[in-house]
C-alpha cells in the first residue's frame, strides 16, 4: 500500500511529529511505500478562495490544491496525526481536506447530489492531547470529533474509516517512558490495520 502521513503541528520537535515519524518507520519496516505530507513545513494555505467554490460559472482548484492532488492521485491510506485543539483538529487540518478533499477529488457531483471519489482507500488518524485519554472518552469528546470528522469525510468522500486512535496525557512534562509506550501503541495499531505484506 501507498501511505500519506499528514502532520499538522507547528513543531518539529512536538509529540505528533514523533507519532508521523513512527508511522512512516514502521509502514516502510511493513514493506510499504510512505510520503510524509507536513503541513506546517509546507506552508500549505488553509484559507479556501472563492474560486475554489464549486458555482454554476465554473470551478478550478488552485495551483497549489491541484499540485498537492497529483501528488495523492495514487495514494492508497490517508493517516492524519494532529493535536487536539479545543476538541478539534488545527485549523490548517481543516483547510487541507476543505480545499483538497473537496469537488473533483475526494467526490464529483451528479443529478442526486455527489458521489464519492476515493473508494477502497482508508483513512485513518492518531491525535493527542494533555487531557487524560479516559476523559477524552468520557466526555464524549472524542466520539463527537470522529462522528463530525472522520466519519463524515469518510462518508462523502468514499473512504474506509480505519479507526482514530487518541493518545492522551501528552504534556510537556510527559517522561521518556510515557512517550515510548505511547509510540509503541501506534506501531502496534498500524501493524493489526496493516500487516506485513504477503511474500512474492
Amino acid at each position: 500500500m501507498r501511505h500519506a502521513i499528514v502532520l499538522a503541528h507547528p513543531k518539529r520537535t512536538s509529540f505528533c511529529a514523533s507519532v508521523a515519524r513512527t508511522c512512516a518507520r514502521t509502514l516502510r519496516e511493513l514493506g510499504h511505500g510512505v510520503t510524509v505530507r507536513d503541513l506546517y513545513r509546507m506552508n500549505f494555505d488553509p484559507c479556501l478562495q472563492a474560486g475554489e467554490i464549486p458555482a454554476v460559472a465554473g470551478y478550478a482548484a488552485a495551483d497549489d490544491v491541484a499540485a498537492e492532488r497529483r501528488r495523492l492521485a495514487k495514494i492508497d491510506s490517508f493517516i492524519f496525526v494532529y493535536p487536539f485543539w479545543f476538541n478539534a483538529p488545527p485549523a490548517i487540518l481543516k483547510g487541507y481536506v476543505d480545499r483538497v478533499f473537496s469537488m473533483n477529488f475526494g467526490y464529483r457531483p451528479s443529478a442526486g447530489g455527489t458521489v464519492p471519489l476515493l473508494e477502497g482507500r482508508t483513512l485513518a488518524t492518531f491525535s493527542t492531547s494533555g487531557a487524560p485519554e479516559a476523559w477524552v472518552k468520557d466526555t464524549g469528546a472524542l466520539h463527537h470529533l470522529t462522528a463530525v470528522f472522520d466519519l463524515h469525510l469518510a462518508a462523502v468522500t468514499g473512504l474506509t474509516f480505519a479507526g482514530h486512535t487518541h493518545l492522551g496525557g501528552v504534556l510537556s512534562s510527559l517522561s521518556q517512558a510515557g512517550a515510548e509506550e505511547r509510540l509503541l501503541q501506534v506501531q502496534a495499531t498500524l501493524k493489526a490495520r496493516f500487516g506485513p505484506l504477503p511474500a512474492t
